[in-house]
Formats: C-alpha cells, sequence, structure tokens
C-alpha cells in the first residue's frame, strides 16, 4: 500500500500555496485533473485585494461584510483580513513581484464596492497567471497529471484517502490528511467565464458521501463579460478596468447604471449583473464596456492580455466598444468548512478555495477576495495539519464498480448546462426553479456515468438551495 502525508486535489492557487507550506520532508501528493494551466486561478485578472496596513483591516472587514449583505461569518471574515498582509509578505519575500511604479512602490487599485484602493496585481491584467507559475515553480512535491478523484475513502468519520481515475484505470491513493482545492462549477453553466475542467466534481462527490455543502445557490455572474467567441469559456473583462474608471453604456452611450445605484459602474457585481439583464430585458438595447478614458499606452501595459484577446475578435482598444453580458464567473457555497479549513462531518478532510464554504463571501463576494481566501485557508488547513501528530491505522478500501461515462452522457452535459444557464442563473423563478429540479431528477434516473452523477447533484443542490431561500438576497434574485 502506498501512502502519503497529505494528498491535495487541485492545482491552483489554493492547492499549490498549501503544498509550498508543506516541508520537502512530507510526503505529498498533488492530484491535478488536466494541464496545470487548466485551472481558475490561471485565469484571475484583477489581482489580490488585501487589508494594506492594520488601520485598514476595519475597513477591509466592513466591505466584505457590506458585500455579502448580512450573510457573511464576521468570524472568517476577520481571520481573512487579519492574515492578508501575511499570506502577501510571503510571496514577496519567497521572491515574487507585484507591479510598482517607477520607483519601486507597489500598485494598488480599486475595484467596485471596495473603499479605496487595495488590490495588488501582476503583469497588469494577468495576477492569477503570474502567481499561479511562481508557484508552480516553487512547488517541491510531485504532481499527478491527468488524473481525476473519483471517490472519497471514508470510513467511520475518517478520510483514509482517495480513489483516482488514471489513464482510464482506477486506484486507491492513502494519505493521513486530503486536501481538496478542486475549484468551483462553471461548466454547469452554458455561458461562463471558467476554465473548461471546472464542473463541480468534488462537490457532487461529498453530496453522494453524505458531506454538507452550503450556501449553493449563491452563484456569482460576472457582469462584464464578452461572450462573442464560441468556446463556453467567455472572455472576463476584469472589475479593474471599471474600478479605473471604464463606464458601461447603452447603444446611445447612456451609462444607465445610475438608474440602478448611485455607484454606477462601482457598485458590487450582483446589483451591476441584475442591471444589465434587467436593462436590457426592458429596453432590448446592446450593453458595451466603453473604455475611452484610456490612453492607448496606458492601456496597453496595464491590460496587455485583454488588448491581445480583443484585438483577436477584431476589437481596437481601448477605442472600440466592447458589447458584454452576465456570465457565470464564481461559486460563493461550496463544502461546508471550519476557520481551520476542515470538512464538517469528517476528520483528516479538508477544503480550500473556491471548493469550500468558509462564510467568508457570504451573498456576494467582494472583488478580488477570491485568490486571497485561497491563500489564506491554504495556509490555516496546513498548520492545523502539521499541529497533529497522530498517525492513523491503515485501512483498505475496495474500489467502486461503477461505469465513468457513457456516450451519451456528453448531450446530457449539454442539456444541464442550459437547463441551469436558463433557470437557475441570474434572475429566478420558482416555476422555473422547480421545472429543474425536475429535469434534473430525471436525468438521475437515467442511465448515467458516474462522473455525470457528480454534476448533476452539485447542479441539484444549487436548485434546492435557491428553492430553499424564499427571498431575494445578494447574488440570489427570486420571483415568483
Amino acid at each position: 500500500m502506498i501512502k502519503y502525508d497529505v494528498i491535495i486535489v487541485g492545482a491552483g492557487i489554493a492547492g499549490l500555496y498549501a503544498a509550498m507550506n508543506l516541508p520537502k520532508e512530507k510526503k505529498i501528493l498533488i492530484i491535478n485533473k488536466r494541464e496545470t494551466f487548466k485551472c481558475n486561478s490561471f485565469y484571475a485578472q484583477g489581482g489580490i485585494a488585501l487589508a494594506v496596513d492594520k488601520e485598514d483591516i476595519p475597513l477591509h472587514v466592513e466591505d466584505t461584510l457590506n458585500a455579502g449583505d448580512g450573510l457573511c461569518d464576521k468570524d472568517a471574515v476577520d481571520v481573512l483580513s487579519q492574515n492578508s498582509r501575511i499570506v502577501i509578505d510571503n510571496l514577496i519575500n519567497m521572491g515574487f513581484e507585484f507591479d510598482k511604479d517607477s520607483e519601486g512602490n507597489l500598485l494598488y487599485t480599486k475595484e467596485a464596492a471596495h473603499s479605496r484602493e487595495r488590490i495588488l496585481h501582476a503583469g497588469g491584467d494577468a495576477t492569477g497567471r503570474y502567481v499561479h507559475l511562481f508557484l508552480l515553480e516553487h512547488n517541491p512535491h510531485p504532481m499527478l497529471c491527468d488524473s481525476r478523484v473519483v471517490d472519497l475513502l471514508i470510513k467511520d468519520g475518517e478520510c483514509y484517502g482517495v480513489t483516482v481515475l488514471d489513464h482510464r484505470e482506477q486506484r486507491n491513493i492513502y494519505a493521513d490528511k486530503v486536501i481538496i482545492a478542486s475549484g468551483g462549477v462553471g461548466s454547469l453553466y452554458e455561458f461562463h467565464t471558467n476554465a473548461p475542467t471546472i464542473s463541480g466534481d468534488m462537490q457532487g462527490l461529498c453530496v453522494l458521501k453524505g458531506l454538507k455543502l452550503e450556501m449553493m445557490e449563491m452563484m456569482q455572474f460576472h457582469p462584464t463579460v464578452y461572450v462573442g467567441n464560441d468556446g463556453a469559456q467567455k472572455l472576463l473583462l476584469t472589475e479593474a478596468l471599471r474600478g479605473e474608471g471604464a463606464s458601461i453604456e447603452d447603444k446611445d452611450g447612456r451609462r444607465f447604471l445610475f438608474d440602478y445605484d448611485p455607484r454606477g459602474e462601482l457598485a458590487s457585481r450582483d446589483i451591476v449583473s441584475k442591471a444589465i439583464y434587467d436593462y436590457k430585458q426592458k429596453t432590448g438595447s446592446e450593453v458595451y464596456l466603453c473604455m475611452k478614458n484610456f490612453s492607448y499606452e496606458y492601456f496597453v501595459k496595464r491590460f496587455p492580455n485583454i488588448y491581445s484577446s480583443m484585438k483577436d475578435f477584431g476589437y481596437n482598444l481601448p477605442q472600440d466598444r466592447v458589447p458584454i453580458s452576465p456570465a457565470f464567473h464564481y461559486a460563493i457555497g461550496g463544502i461546508k468548512t471550519d476557520l481551520s479549513a476542515r470538512v464538517a462531518g469528517v476528520h483528516s478532510l479538508y477544503a480550500i478555495g473556491e471548493v469550500a464554504s468558509t462564510g467568508v463571501h457570504g451573498a456576494n463576494r467582494l472583488a478580488s477576495n477570491s485568490l486571497l481566501e485561497g491563500l489564506v485557508f491554504a495556509k490555516r488547513a496546513v498548520e492545523d495539519i502539521l499541529a497533529d501528530h497522530t498517525k492513523k491505522e491503515s485501512v483498505e478500501f475496495d474500489i467502486v464498480d461503477e461505469v465513468m461515462s457513457y456516450k451519451e452522457d456528453k448531450e446530457k452535459k449539454n442539456l444541464l448546462r442550459k437547463i441551469m444557464w436558463e433557470k437557475v442563473s441570474i434572475v429566478r423563478t420558482k416555476v422555473g426553479l422547480n421545472e429543474a429540479l425536475g429535469q434534473i431528477d430525471a436525468l438521475l434516473n437515467e442511465k448515467i456515468g458516474r462522473l455525470l452523477k457528480f454534476r448533476l447533484l452539485t447542479a441539484r443542490e444549487i436548485v434546492v438551495g435557491a428553492l430553499g431561500r424564499e427571498k431575494s438576497i445578494g447574488v440570489h434574485t427570486i420571483e415568483n
């Protein structure tokens, strides 16, 4: 029997930062579903929010609580903000370079619903990519790629490892501790900004194992997304554009957001997304992001990836307006954890990053708090693991005998994505949600593979959560 000290499921920023904080002499294995860049961390543009100094901690906490619309866990938000400078300084001390001005000072920017400039960025609009590559370069532990976790080995409330599907063969890998850092649920939706591998597998597996998910109805839609490309993954136009003065306007150039909120473009994501949705429904007008406030030289330096990507689609930025639409962006809810990232109801199992529900985000995530959450709670998980010196007995498990996928599953996957986009997205109705629940239950009763079952179970939790919350709050808007 091969046994590790810690198995980490996922190689985004949360998983890699956990790995970096685990000593080299420990036996660690990172399990990655596909290529390392196919994770949401890699595509994160805007930056990492943090409390700039001690005086800013109460303000950062207040901004986070306000965005969360009363549903944040205050203790979790305190942990996030108080540890923010620590994890950022740790990255800097290890050699990571955030963008700086000509005098070598860190450049802070502002994004929607923040009361001040407190967001660090790297590579202009490629913060996630730069941090992700840095952590990969500093990862001292082995990584198993092109493998996916298809079972959690749990007995009597204790996790003993995982089952992986590795080149079409299943095998058990054992460990004293398991950290789930597998990301969100983007591929459940027809239009999203996520990496194509992000499909809610581990959340569904947790449902299958009887573990608690919470706040699953809280799905965040990013308001400024270019959806004109053919693939399911759409091009995010970072919040930092609006934070630095880009405007949202209708076909006649009218900045209609002020009809919905006095902050206009700087209102929180849920408000802006719903405003765009509502305005398009009422007027039929196309909605655009206008970036003419930027000089060409500054834009190309500050947002090089957006400039290059949009040029490929025939747009000359910052002069051209870009048609935009909200698209699914971030899963606020997830596997319920405590302040040390321990999964509720089972020992030796942790969840960090987007897959987890720490209580930090409440009903609406504050911009650029996601990468920070991944870093802070990865560190706390590792601290908890290293403080536990007990060794548990080895227990061997049989491998689940279940077909992983059928040829017909792809068509059903696409049907699920359509259901979720049309009935469980920005504005929901009880009728639509009940229809979605019926369709998902019908699919679950068909002959399907285990991998599709994971997606359907995750989607079902989102729908059930939405039906259970009868009043609109934060990103959850429900109409009769």
